[in-house]
C-alpha cells in the first residue's frame, strides 16, 4: 500500500513529462492530468487512513526487502501514527497546490508539463521520506528531495529565484553531508555489533556508548534543524519563500521542512534517546529563540512573503521546543501542530500570492483597502491570519496549547519566554492584514481583483480543515497519541509527576497516626 501510494504521484510525473507540449491546450491538459494524479494519491492517503489500526500505535502496512546486503540497507516501509499524519498532509496539500497553481506558468514563456512534474515528484519523495523504516532509504529520499525543489525555484521562481535555489541547495546539501557522516558511523556501530544493518528496529536496540551516540546525534540533528529551520539554521528560508511560487512554497514550508521535525522524532529520539536527553536543553533555548527571533522579524518584514517565511520560522520553533520537552502532550501537540501549521500556511501563502500577482508587487505599502473589492479574499487572508497567530477555535490554537502546556512541566522559564511569541503574532499578523485590506482604497490597490471559482475551490479545503479541527481535533490525535506515548516512552524521561502542593507524610506522621 505504502509502496503504490509513493510510486503514484512518480509514475504520474513521468506520464505529465510525455504529455505533448506547447499551445494553451497543451498547458491545460498537462495541469489537469496532474491534478487527477494527485486526486488519486490523496484518496490512497485516505484508504491507509481508514486502514490504520489506531489502537495499537505501531508501525503498520510494513515491507521490508533486502536491497544492500553488503551495507545492510533494505527497502523497508511502515507508519505509525506519526508519519500517518504528516503522509495526510502531504497528500490533502498536493492537489490544493496544484489547482492553485494553474496559472503559475503561461503559454509560450516556461514549459508547464515540467512545472507540475516536478510537483508530482517532490510528492512522491515526500510520501517515501515520511514512509521509511531504513535510515539508509530516507537518507537517499531525504537528498533527493532537494532537486525538485531547486528547479522550482531556480527555473520558475520569480526575482533573485537562482540565488535563492543555490542558497537553499547548499544549506540542505550541506546537512546532509553531516548525516551522511553519521549514516555512515551507524553502519560502523551496527556491523561491530555483529551484523550492518540500517533498520530502525535492529538500530533502536544497538548498545551505542555515551560519546559516539553524541556524536552521532549532532549529524543527525544538524541537517534536521537547517531543513527545519531552526535559528541560526534558517536564512536560506525567507530568501527562498520571497523567490519562488506560492505553490513551490507551500510544497517547501508546509510538507518539506516538516522531515526536519519529523526526522528529529524518528531517528534522534528513537535511536539516540540518550544524546537526545543531553542535547535537549540547548535545543531547547535555540527553539524559543526561533521562537522569538522569527516573530519580531515578521513583525519588521514589508515583504509579504519573507514576513510568512519568518512566521514559520517561529512556529517551527514551537514544534521543536514541544518535541524536546519529552512529554506526552507535548509531543502529541507538536505533532498535530505539524498537520496544522501545515494548513494555515498554507492558505496564507496562496491567498497571498493571488494579491501579489495581480498587484504586481509583495511590499505590504503597495495596499491597502483592498476588502472594499476583494471581500472574498479578504475574508480568507483574515481566516489563515487569525489561524497563523492560533485564534482559539482554529486549528494551531490547540497544537500550540498542547506544546505549551507540556513544556511548563519541564520548563517554566522557557515557557513563559515561549507564550510572548503568541503576542507577537497578533502584531505581525494584525498589522500586515490592517495595512493592506483595511482603510481607504489606496489607487494602486485598484487592479486587485477578488478570488475566482477555482482560487475558493482551493483554498477551501484548507478554511473548511482549519475550522473543523479547530473545534474537534480528536480524531487526529486518536492517530497521533499511541505513537507520540511511545516516543516519549523510549526517551524514557516520562511526564513530570503532578505537583499537588501537599508535602507527603513522614515516617513520624506515620508513627504519630498509629
Amino acid at each position: 500500500m505504502l509502496t503504490l501510494l509513493a510510486a503514484t504521484p512518480l509514475v504520474g510525473a513521468l506520464l505529465v513529462t510525455l504529455l505533448p507540449r506547447g499551445d494553451a491546450a497543451a498547458q491545460r491538459r498537462a495541469k489537469y492530468v496532474a491534478f487527477a494524479v494527485s486526486i488519486v494519491a490523496l484518496g490512497l492517503s485516505l484508504g491507509l487512513l481508514a486502514g490504520y489500526d489506531v489502537e495499537s500505535g505501531g508501525y503498520q502496512f510494513t515491507v521490508q526487502e533486502d536491497w544492500i546486503g553488503q551495507l545492510g540497507a533494505h527497502y523497508a516501509l511502515g507508519v505509525n501514527g506519526i508519519g500517518l499524519t504528516l503522509i495526510l498532509l502531504t497528500s490533502i496539500l498536493t492537489p490544493i497546490v496544484i489547482l492553485a497553481s494553474f496559472n503559475d506558468v503561461l503559454p509560450g514563456r516556461r514549459s508547464a508539463n515540467s512545472y507540475f512534474a516536478w510537483m508530482l515528484v517532490l510528492e512522491g519523495l515526500a510520501l517515501g521520506v515520511f514512509a521509511a523504516t531504513d535510515v539508509f532509504l530516507f537518507y537517499v529520499l531525504f537528498e533527493a528531495t532537494l532537486v525538485p525543489i531547486y528547479f522550482l525555484i531556480g527555473s520558475y521562481g520569480g526575482e533573485g529565484r537562482q540565488r535563492a535555489a543555490v542558497k537553499f541547495f547548499i544549506y540542505n546539501l550541506l546537512g546532509g553531508l553531516l548525516m551522511l557522516a553519521s549514516v555512515v558511523g551507524l553502519y560502523v556501530v551496527s556491523r561491530d555489533a555483529g551484523e550492518p544493518s540500517y533498520l530502525l528496529s535492529d538500530l533502536m536496540a544497538l548498545d551505542i556508548d555515551g560519546t559516539t551516540e553524541k556524536l552521532l546525534f549532532v549529524g543527525f540533528f544538524a541537517a534536521f534543524a537547517i531543513k527545519a529551520p531552526l535559528w541560526p539554521l534558517h536564512t536560506w528560508l525567507p530568501d527562498a519563500a520571497k523567490s519562488a511560487t506560492p505553490g513551490t512554497s507551500v510544497l517547501m514550508v508546509s510538507v518539506i521542512d516538516k522531515v526536519g521535525t519529523f526526522g528529529m522524532i524518528r531517528w534522534c529520539l528513537e535511536i539516540f534517546p540518550n544524546a537526545s536527553e543531553w542535547a535537549s536543553p540547548v535545543v531547547m533555548v535555540l527553539a524559543v529563540i526561533s521562537i522569538v527571533y522569527g516573530a519580531l522579524a515578521a513583525i519588521g518584514s514589508d515583504d509579504i512573503r519573507r514576513l510568512i517565511a519568518y512566521t514559520s520560522v517561529s512556529h517551527f520553533g514551537f514544534i521543536i521546543l514541544g518535541i524536546f520537552a519529552f512529554t506526552t502532550t507535548s509531543t502529541a501537540g507538536s505533532v498535530l501542530y505539524m498537520f496544522n501549521h501545515g494548513l494555515s500556511t498554507a492558505a496564507l501563502f496562496l491567498v497571498t500570492g493571488v494579491m501579489i500577482a495581480r498587484r504586481g508587487s509583495a511590499s505590504i505599502g503597495a495596499f491597502g483597502g483592498v476588502q472594499k473589492i476583494a471581500p472574498v479574499l479578504s475574508g480568507v487572508l483574515l481566516v489563515a491570519g487569525l489561524s497563523s497567530l492560533s485564534l482559539p477555535g482554529l486549528a494551531p490554537f490547540v497544537s500550540e496549547f498542547m506544546v505549551l502546556a507540556g513544556t511548563f512541566t519541564r520548563s517554566i522559564p522557557l515557557a513563559t519566554i515561549a507564550t510572548l511569541g503568541i503576542v507577537l503574532a497578533a502584531l505581525y499578523i494584525l498589522i500586515m492584514y490592517q495595512r493592506t485590506m483595511t482603510g481607504p482604497l489606496q489607487p494602486q490597490s485598484a487592479v486587485v481583483t477578488d478570488l475566482d471559482a477555482r482560487e475558493v475551490g482551493a483554498l477551501a479545503p484548507t478554511l473548511v480543515l482549519i475550522i473543523g479541527l479547530g473545534f474537534f481535533p480528536q480524531p487526529l490525535l486518536d492517530v497521533i497519541n499511541p505513537a507520540a506515548d511511545r516516543v516519549v516512552e523510549r526517551v524514557g524521561v516520562g511526564d513530570p509527576p503532578p505537583e499537588t502542593g501537599v508535602a507527603p507524610p513522614s515516617d513520624d506522621d506515620h508513627e504519630g497516626g498509629h
